[in-house]
C-alpha cells in the first residue's frame, strides 16, 4: 500500500490569525500579552524583575533598579508567550512596550545603561523640579500641570551635574555608580526611558520615544517640543533627549537576534506605547471623547478623554496625551481600596453580605487613611475622619464602601466643575470593582451605571 506524500506546512496550514504583542515592564516583574484583533487573549507571559533599591530618608529618598536586566526579563516573558501561540510567534504583527511613568537611565552613545535606572519614585533631585517649576512656570500653567519632587525632568538635572563639571559636587558613591560616564563625549550621553531600552534591544538600534512617557521628562505635548528655557535653567543638553513621536508610532521592526531571543518574526512591527496608567485607562474600552473609567485599587484613580486640554487651577487633574491628539485628563486620589486593608480577603464576601443586608450606613466616613489629599481636592492637611459611631463591624464595612464611593462622585463633580461632561456608563477597574455591593453603591451615589471592564490590565492596553 502506497501512501502519498505529505505537504509542507506551509501549503496545507491556513495562515495563523495576526495577534499583537503588548509588554508592561513594572517595578516587580514583566508581563507580555498576546492578543487578536477581536481582544481575545491568546498567549501570556511572565519574568521577575530584581527589586529597587531604595533608601534614604523622607523627602530625599533614593530608588534605583538594575536597567540591564530589563531586557533580558523581556525577552524570557516574550519567549514564553510566543511559544504557547498556535504558530509559534510567526502570527505576531506588532509589539508595543508600556512602562512606569518616570523611570529613566542614563546611557551611552551606543544606547547601552551607564549604571542603575532612576525609579519613577527617586526623589533625589526634588530641589532641581523646583527650578525646573520656576523656570517654566509659563509652560506649566499652559499645560494645567505642575513639576512635582519625583518628577523625571529633575532626575536628568541631576544627570548632567554628575556627568558635567559640576560633578565634584556630586557623591563618591553616584561617580562610582556611573562611571562610565566620565569616560563617554559629554554630549554624545543619552537618557532613555524604559521602552526605549526596550525598542532599542528590539529593533537593534536607537528608536523614539513617545509622548507619554516623555510627559515628566518635561515634554510638552501642546507645543510639541523639548522646553528649551527649563533644559537650560537646569544645564541639561538637549541632544541628551530622545525624539518624541505620537503612541502607536511604528518605530522600527524586530531585528534578527532579538526574534531569536524570543520568538517574535523578523520583520515585526515595533510600535511605541504609553505609560502603565495610559494604557491601563485604553485596555478598559475607555478611548474616545467623553468616556471615564474610575479604577479603584488600592487608591481611586479617574482617567478620561477630552477633545481639548482641561486644565486644572488646583493641580489635581494633568493631562497626557491621547495617541489620536485629543486629551487624556486624570486624577489620582490618596483614598481608595486602602480603606479595607484591615480586612483579611477571606472575610470580604462575608462583610459585603453582612453590609448588603444591613442598608445605607449609620455613620459618615472618610477614609483617608493617610496624611493629605491629591485628588478631587488638594490639601496637605486633609486627615480621614468618621461622623457618628458605626452600630458593628458590617456598619462600619458599609460606610468605608460608602465613603471611597462619596469621594468617586465628589471626583466626577470635579471634572464636570471644569467644563467637561461625563456620561454614563462609567467604565470600572481595578480590585474593589470584582466587588458587586461596591458597584452598587458606587452606582448609586454617581447617579451612573457603571460597566466593569472585563481586562484593565497594562500590557492588555498595549496590545
Amino acid at each position: 500500500m502506497r501512501t502519498a506524500p505529505s505537504q509542507p506546512p506551509s501549503s496545507s496550514s491556513p495562515s495563523p490569525v495576526p495577534v499583537v504583542a503588548g509588554i508592561d515592564i513594572a517595578t516587580a516583574a514583566v508581563r507580555v500579552l498576546c492578543a487578536d484583533a477581536r481582544g481575545r487573549v491568546l498567549a501570556e507571559g511572565r519574568a521577575a524583575l530584581p527589586r529597587p533599591e531604595r533608601s534614604g530618608q523622607a523627602g530625599q529618598g533614593r530608588s534605583e533598579q538594575d536597567a540591564r536586566a530589563w531586557w533580558p526579563a523581556t525577552a524570557r516573558a516574550l519567549r514564553e508567550a510566543t511559544s504557547a501561540l498556535p504558530g509559534g510567534g510567526r502570527e505576531v504583527v506588532a509589539v508595543a512596550v508600556s512602562a512606569t511613568s518616570g523611570t529613566l537611565v542614563l546611557a551611552g552613545p551606543d544606547g547601552r545603561p551607564l549604571g542603575p535606572a532612576l525609579m519613577y519614585d527617586d526623589r533625589r533631585a526634588a530641589p532641581l523640579n523646583a527650578r525646573a517649576q520656576e523656570a517654566g512656570s509659563r509652560r506649566w500653567e499652559r499645560l494645567g500641570l505642575a513639576v512635582g519632587p519625583t518628577a523625571a525632568l529633575g532626575r536628568v538635572g541631576w544627570y548632567a551635574a554628575l556627568a558635567g563639571s559640576a560633578a565634584d559636587g556630586v557623591a563618591a558613591r553616584d561617580r562610582a555608580l556611573f562611571a562610565g560616564a566620565a569616560a563617554a563625549p559629554y554630549r554624545a550621553l543619552r537618557v532613555l526611558h524604559t521602552p526605549d531600552v526596550i525598542g532599542a534591544a528590539l529593533t537593534g538600534g536607537p528608536v523614539p520615544t513617545d509622548w507619554s512617557h516623555a510627559l515628566k521628562t518635561g515634554y510638552d505635548p501642546l507645543a510639541r517640543e523639548w522646553p528649551d528655557e527649563v533644559l537650560a535653567a537646569l544645564g541639561i543638553p538637549v541632544e541628551w533627549l530622545p525624539e518624541v513621536r505620537p503612541p502607536g508610532t511604528e518605530a522600527g521592526t524586530v531585528c534578527a537576534s532579538a526574534a531569536a531571543e524570543t520568538g517574535l518574526p523578523e520583520g515585526c512591527a515595533v510600535r511605541l506605547g504609553m505609560t502603565d496608567g495610559c494604557a491601563g485607562q485604553l485596555a478598559t474600552g475607555a478611548v474616545r471623547p467623553g468616556q471615564f473609567v474610575g479604577v479603584l485599587g488600592t487608591t481611586y484613580v479617574l482617567k478620561g478623554v477630552t477633545r481639548e486640554l482641561l486644565t486644572d487651577p488646583s493641580g489635581a487633574l494633568y493631562s497626557h496625551r491621547h495617541p489620536d491628539g485629543w486629551w487624556l485628563p486624570g486624577g489620582a486620589s490618596s483614598t481608595g481600596g486602602e480603606a479595607l486593608a484591615d480586612i483579611p480577603a477571606r472575610r470580604m464576601p462575608g462583610l459585603d453580605a453582612a453590609a448588603a443586608g444591613r442598608g445605607p450606613a449609620s455613620c459618615v466616613r472618610y477614609p483617608l487613611r493617610r496624611e493629605g489629599e491629591r485628588f478631587p481636592f488638594v490639601s496637605g492637611e486633609a486627615r480621614g475622619f468618621t461622623l457618628g459611631t458605626p452600630a458593628d463591624e458590617a456598619d462600619a464595612h458599609r460606610a468605608a464602601l460608602e465613603g471611597v464611593a462619596f469621594l468617586e462622585r465628589l471626583a466626577v463633580e470635579r471634572v464636570r466643575e471644569l467644563g467637561v461632561p461625563v456620561e454614563g456608563p462609567l467604565h470600572a477597574a481595578g480590585g474593589g470593582s470584582r466587588s458587586a455591593l461596591w458597584n452598587r453603591i458606587r452606582a448609586t451615589a454617581l447617579g451612573l451605571p457603571l460597566r466593569v471592564a472585563e481586562r484593565a490590565e497594562t500590557a492588555f492596553g498595549a496590545a
